[in-house]
Order: structure tokens, then C-alpha cells, then sequence
């Protein structure tokens, strides 16, 4: 392994894939703006970053990059992927920035898009795509958070002036921590409960305005600032209130329902249920590009901290010269698989963007009539690797920040404020644990169309009645791990430890295993006892969407692996592979044991293996996180000039 030359411009090619020139035009805008001094946060004040970041958000609109998701009729790129990969690579620089910017280009700009219809993109997408109308996505409210289809905001219709009144009926209903809210929003789409003629119709979205041009909180509307938070202070996140507040009736993004001015009421989906999940899952963007972002925080984070223990010497070595901390197999423990997840994580994002590209490429009417198991099966797969990749960040920058001892808590090298920057990433744009349950509902309930409710007891109560089985989609990954088993004989000695073969089957076997052993445990469930088999299985629950998840991953990774066409590289991309395979089963080797998938014996070899891995990857750790290619400026923190 030693011996291999490869350079980190071929691994860059491979990472950079479809959407390479995005990539780098995005890089070169952050390290212009690093060179000016712009991304250096750390003696701001919270008035003083949020002023910055605003500036930085009219700069990024001069790019056109923030163009890019939106359709060519108005000035826009037509290019969804591109612009889901954009906001992925702002999470190399200051994370309030990429929030900021996914807030009013992503979910206001994308509601408005994908929510509105026509004469809701003449009147106002222009001015969105350019920064010049500041918007906000006002859906979390103080009492339902994950549980959107309770929100107890109201807007009732009044068909004597043709408008709705949107009223916060009490504390609980107070929309918070809403960005953009705090200083710089005039314009809210507000998810309501959408009332007429006595009846209510569910939840619903309108633009309701919060400020008029001169920046002046409008009458009815009630703005507070949520404060000083643990990080990305450079975002006005904001709580906001309304008083009877008065919009007319066009303010209705009416794509999937909408009220005449007799005040009927009239959609093109007959289910309450299924309107809203579709509603819901053409928002799907701004999921993704969260895990994207985390992904760009955690690179960064292991580029510094890869380098510094590259550099860093400690304690005498046998030869009298002080070691460099990377050759301590602690520390390669510490940086390594956390390296080679990541780049796992990668490969897997960059097939969900595929994915997202290609299903909502086209009208807002392509995107409504898109393949509906298809659609599930992105949002399914967008809430679980979500899940994953903040968590893994989490851990990850920790990692990074411990293994830089008490240089890597200083605040100038960078590693503090990633990690109070990524941390609420677990909980917005759906806390984690909500989301696994959400990709164990896809695939307990096979996809059915009809059933929607997300609840405890309606999930038990069909899991009880229904067929159960695993769904593996048939993804282009999943083609090529299959044919990579089916070309591979079984293999009994401890070495299969490195077969790629014997290691995807391992994982589908236990993704198989678990959704078989729940379903079990839910047919148990009948009318009365519904929500407590339910929740007694809680932990199985998460489990089976987590062991899915790892499975999507490594089918990306091994794709991707196969598709590079640099030998070299290809030969060390199957070793990063490895350490990604065996230190995911070396972390849940309790199970393989319990569950007879592991002998004795080969689990203490998946641990020699992980050793193994991390010796032979040590020479190559500079060029794997140089591959990344974040900007020089954004790596080059002070404590490097130390060593």
C-alpha cells in the first residue's frame, strides 16, 4: 500500500463527479471571500456576524449560483442537483452563511417554487432568486415541532373580502426559531391550518408579509429575536406571532389545494392524509442539503485535524527522535474510520442528489405526477442518511477537536465553532430519531399509497395486518453489489474479513434479519394494545432504519469504487473501503455475535483488520483529506504554524 502514488486531484475527479464545475466555482467564491477576511468569525459579536453574513448573502447572490434550482423561465438554472450541491459546499465555510442561504434560496424560495403556482413565480421569484426579497420559512411552532399536521396556527378564509386571517390562537402556536425572521425577512410562507366554511382542511402554506421595504415589523405581526444560541449566530433566527392578520386570497400557494372566493374549497388530491405528505415531500431539498453540509463541516474538521497530527510530534520513540502522533494507532483509530466513513457518506450523498435531480427536474406538474413509490423511497432514503451524516458529524468533529488536544478548542483553530455549528444539524429539518422512525415506516409498510398517517398506533395497527418484507430498491448501486456477489464464491477462512462480496452480504443479511424480526414483533399488535407493542419496540424500530441506512452506504461506496477508472486510486478507495466495512461491524459486533453472524474468531479478526487498515491508510491520510480540496484558507488555522 506503501508504494501506491496516487494523487489527490484523481481522487478530487471521483469526488467531485456530476457536478464538478459547481464544486469548484463555489470553492473559488469561498476562498476569495477567506482571502478578504470575511469568513474570520470568531471576535464577532452576534449584531456584527449577522450584519456580516448578510453582506456575504448579497455577495452569493451575485455569483448566480443561488439561481441554479429554479426554473430557466424566470432567470433560473434548471439544474436542481447543481443547486443542492451548491449549498452543500458552502458547509466548508461559515455554516450561518450555508443557513441562511438554504433558508431563503432553499426552503422560502423552494416553497414558493414548488408550492405556488404561476402567478406566484411571475410576482416573486425574480426578486427571491436575487436576494432582493428577503423570505422565511415559518413552519416549527413552540408546541409541534416534528409533529407538523398539528400545528395550531389558523388561517380562515372570509369570503365577504376574499382573504384569509391568520391568527395565532396561543403560545403554543408562536412560530420559533424561524431564520431570517429575526431582522432581515418581509415576506413569511406561514403553514397554517387552512380553515373554510367552517371546515378545516388541513395544513396548508401563504405568503403572509412580516415587514414593509423599510425593514418596519407590519401591523398584526409580532417579531422577537430568539437570542444568542450555541452557534450559528450569524442567522436571525426569530419567533414570530399574528394577531388576525389579513392576506388576500392569492396568497394561498395553491399547487395542491386551493379556495375559490365563494370560499369553496377545491384540490386535485382527495386525501387529506396524502396532500399533506406530498406537500411535505416536494420539500425534500432542504433535507439533503443538511446532510450535504454536515458532510462539508466533517471534511473540513478532518482536514485539520489530519494535518496536525501529521505535523505533531510527542514523546521519544526508540531511535531517540520525538513520533509524530500520527503513527500512534490510537490516533489512527481516532482519525482514520471516521475518514473512511465519510467518504462513504459522500458517495452515498452524491447518488441521493442524483436521485432528487432526477425525479424533480422538470414542471412543478413533472414533479407532482413523478413515480410515487419512487418519491418515498427519496424521502425515505434523504431521512435516513440525514440522520446519519449529522450524527456522524457530531462524533466526528469531537473526534477532531480531542485528537488536536488543547489546540483544537481554541476558537481561532476553527474546530469549536464547526462543532456548536453542527450540532443543532441532529434536530433541524427533522430531529433524528423521528426521521429513523420515518424510514423504518417506508419499509415495514411497503410503500403503501393509501396509508400516510404516521402515528404509533396506525403504523402498528397496518404493520398488524399487512404483508411485511424489506424493499431493496433497485438502484444502479444495488446492481453492481449484486452482480460483485453473485461473481463471488463463499468463503469460510478469517481473511473473508476483506471479501467485498462476504461484506455485503453480511450487511443485507442483517438489514433482512431485523425489518423480518420487528415485523414479528408488530403483528402482535391488535386494536387495543396498538401504541404500547408499538412503542415496546421503539429501539428495534430505530435499529432496522439505521442497519438499512448502512447498507444504502456501503452499496454507494462500492459503486463508486468500481466506477473510478485511476487504478491507483481504485486500489486505495477499496482499502478505505474496507476500514468503512469492518469498523461499522466492529461497532455493532454484539450483534453479529448474538446473532451467530460472527464467529469468535472472526470477530477478533475484524479487529486485526481495523489495525491492519489503519497502518496501511497512515501514508495515504494527507492525500485522502487533501482530495477533499477545501480551500488552502480554510484549512491553514494557527496552530499549524506551531509544529
Amino acid at each position: 500500500m506503501e508504494s501506491l502514488t496516487v494523487s489527490s486531484a484523481a481522487l478530487t475527479r471521483l469526488l467531485d463527479g456530476r457536478w464538478a464545475a459547481v464544486r469548484r466555482g463555489v470553492r473559488e467564491h469561498l476562498a476569495a471571500q477567506a482571502a478578504q477576511g470575511a469568513l474570520d468569525t470568531a471576535r464577532l459579536d452576534v449584531a456584527a456576524h449577522r450584519e456580516r453574513i448578510a453582506r456575504q448573502i448579497e455577495a452569493l447572490a451575485e455569483t448566480g449560483g443561488p439561481r441554479l434550482g429554479f426554473p430557466t423561465e424566470y432567470g433560473g438554472g434548471g439544474d436542481i442537483g447543481a443547486a443542492v450541491v451548491s449549498f452543500e459546499m458552502l458547509g466548508f465555510g461559515d455554516l450561518s452563511l450555508m443557513v441562511k442561504a438554504g433558508v431563503q434560496w432553499g426552503l422560502f424560495g423552494g416553497a414558493v417554487h414548488l408550492l405556488g403556482t404561476r402567478h406566484h413565480h411571475e410576482q416573486y421569484l425574480p426578486d427571491i432568486m436575487s436576494g432582493a426579497l428577503p423570505g422565511c420559512f415559518a413552519m416549527t411552532e413552540v408546541g409541534h415541532g416534528s409533529d407538523v399536521q398539528r400545528l395550531r396556527t389558523t388561517a380562515t378564509y372570509d369570503p365577504r373580502t376574499a382573504e384569509f386571517v391568520v391568527h395565532t390562537p396561543d403560545s403554543a402556536a408562536a412560530k420559533t426559531y424561524i431564520g431570517n425572521a429575526a431582522r432581515d425577512g418581509r415576506l413569511a410562507v406561514v403553514f397554517a391550518q387552512l380553515v373554510t366554511g367552517g371546515q378545516s382542511r388541513g395544513v396548508h402554506a401563504l405568503l403572509v408579509p412580516i415587514r414593509d421595504e423599510n425593514g418596519t415589523v407590519l401591523p398584526g405581526v409580532t417579531v422577537e429575536d430568539s437570542g444568542v444560541k450555541a452557534g450559528l449566530n450569524g442567522v436571525d433566527n426569530g419567533r414570530l406571532t399574528f394577531d388576525q392578520v389579513r392576506v388576500p386570497r392569492a396568497a394561498l400557494l395553491n399547487r395542491y389545494g386551493d379556495v375559490t372566493e365563494d370560499g369553496t374549497y377545491t384540490s386535485p388530491i382527495d386525501s387529506d392524509n396524502k396532500r399533506f405528505f406530498t406537500m411535505l415531500g416536494t420539500l425534500v431539498r432542504g433535507r439533503i442539503s443538511v446532510a450535504g453540509s454536515a458532510g462539508s463541516a466533517t471534511k473540513r474538521a478532518l482536514a485539520i485535524a489530519v494535518n496536525y497530527a501529521d505535523r505533531r510530534k510527542q514523546f521519544e520513540g526508540p531511535g531517540g527522535d520525538e513520533i509524530t502522533v500520527l503513527d500512534y494507532l490510537t490516533q489512527q483509530r481516532r482519525l482514520l474510520p471516521a475518514l473512511a466513513t465519510t467518504y462513504a457518506l459522500h458517495f452515498a450523498q452524491e447518488d441521493l442528489v442524483a436521485e432528487l435531480h432526477d425525479l424533480q427536474s422538470g414542471t412543478p406538474e413533472d414533479v407532482a405526477n413523478a413515480d410515487e413509490i419512487r418519491q418515498r423511497e427519496l424521502e425515505s432514503r434523504a431521512a435516513g442518511l440525514k440522520a446519519v451524516a449529522t450524527w456522524h458529524a457530531t462524533h466526528t468533529i469531537q473526534a477532531a477537536r480531542e485528537a488536536c488536544g488543547g489546540a483544537g478548542y481554541m476558537a481561532e483553530n476553527v474546530l469549536p465553532s464547526l462543532k456548536a455549528d453542527t450540532d443543532v444539524f441532529t434536530t433541524f429539518e427533522g430531529d433524528n430519531t423521528v426521521l429513523l422512525q420515518l424510514v423504518a415506516k417506508g419499509l415495514l409498510t411497503n410503500y403503501r399509497l393509501q396509508f400516510q398517517d404516521l402515528s404509533p398506533l396506525a403504523t402498528a395497527r397496518f404493520v398488524a395486518e399487512q404483508f411485511v418484507g424489506a424493499v431493496i430498491e433497485r438502484t444502479a448501486a444495488r446492481k453492481v453489489v449484486e452482480r460483485i456477489v453473485d461473481a463471488s464464491p463463499a468463503r469460510d477462512d478469517d481473511d473473508a474479513v476483506f471479501d467485498r462480496a462476504w461484506q455485503c452480504k453480511l450487511f443485507t443479511d442483517r438489514e433482512s434479519h431485523v425489518l423480518d424480526g420487528l415485523a414479528r414483533r408488530l403483528r402482535a399488535a391488535g386494536r387495543d394494545n396498538a401504541f404500547e407493542v408499538f412503542n415496546a419496540a421503539g429501539d428495534h424500530v430505530l435499529r432496522a432504519a439505521r442497519v438499512h441506512v448502512d447498507r444504502l452506504v456501503l452499496d454507494s461506496f462500492v459503486a463508486a469504487v468500481e466506477r473510478c477508472d485511476d487504478d491507483e486510486a481504485r486500489a486505495l478507495l477499496n482499502k478505505v473501503c474496507d476500514l468503512h466495512v469492518l469498523s461499522t461491524i466492529e461497532a455493532d459486533r454484539a450483534w453479529f455475535l448474538e446473532h451467530g453472524r460472527l464467529t469468535s474468531g472472526r470477530a477478533k479478526a475484524v479487529v486485526a483488520g481495523v489495525n491492519r487498515l489503519c497502518g496501511e491508510l497512515r501514508p495515504h491520510a494527507r492525500t485522502l483529506v487533501d482530495a477533499f480540496a477545501v480551500p488552502e484558507a480554510l484549512v491553514q488555522v494557527p496552530m499549524l504554524d506551531w509544529t
